[in-house]
């Protein structure tokens, strides 16, 4: 079965353009031009979405939130493909959840090799079997009140499902897993997005953030260390 790839932009020609450079690769590729028709799909089929930002009515910030706040849907990769080059946007896209962004005009070939990287990065996890004897099975990673499901790919604090995005809950995997030990934001970059994803200091930061708030008193946990990093302790 050939991997579907969706591409979401207003200008046609855009996505001719993408189509046929991404079938030459041998993907098999849908085009629609507004977020709005996109919806009306069954996307939980797509491997892959590259999606614009600017569009008319539904922006490519607002599709990918209803993507990712969408159980069939809320592991499909988004590449945002965008003419916003701004570190704030590329912050915003990438906060919000997106796997990669990239900015217009491009060059083909780029974007190629970015879509070939998201897919080696993420295998989808309704492909993988709960039952230990016919797959993948990982075990849960606890800590006090605080428990990750690598299955379900969700995160529960007192057995309550704590809503975080892909990235923060990476992160928060990533740390769990690695605990009593700071690491510097270049190290988390590389465990989390992948050396071939450009991600500044402030992006790091940013989730960082927002991860302390979602998960409550063991946002504590997560200790800054200036001039160093970030670590999740388990004795503050």
């Amino acid at each position: 079965m050939r991997i579907k790839i969706l591409v979401i932009d207003d200008e046609e020609a855009l996505c001719e353009i993408l189509k046929f450079n991404l079938e030459k690769e041998g993907y098999e590729v849908d085009c629609c031009y507004s977020a709005e028709e996109a919806l009306e799909l069954d996307l939980s089929g797509y491997s892959l979405m590259i999606v614009d930002i600017m569009m008319e009515r539904l922006s490519g910030f607002d599709f990918a939130k209803r993507v990712h706040n969408n159980a069939a849907t809320e592991y499909i990769p988004i590449l945002f493909c965008s003419a916003l080059n701004g570190e704030d946007d590329i912050v915003m896209g990438l906060n919000i959840g997106a796997d990669d962004y990239i900015t217009k005009p491009f060059v083909i070939s780029e974007v190629l090799a970015r879509v070939r990287a998201v897919l080696r990065r993420n295998k989808a996890p309704r492909q993988w079997s709960l039952n230990p004897g016919n797959g993948i099975y990982e075990p849960d990673i606890t800590f006090e009140n605080l428990r990750i499901d690598q299955n379900e790919k969700l995160c529960y604090l007192n057995d309550t499902d704590v809503n975080l995005t892909k990235t923060e809950f990476d992160i928060l995997l990533f740390l769990l897993n690695h605990r009593n030990r700071i690491y510097s934001r270049e190290e988390i970059i590389r465990q989390v997005w992948n050396s071939e994803v450009v991600v500044t200091n402030r992006t790091i930061d940013t989730n960082i953030a927002r991860l302390r708030k979602k998960i409550g008193p063991y946002g504590n946990n997560i200790i800054t260390r200036l001039g160093f990093g970030y670590g999740f302790k388990e004795t503050v």
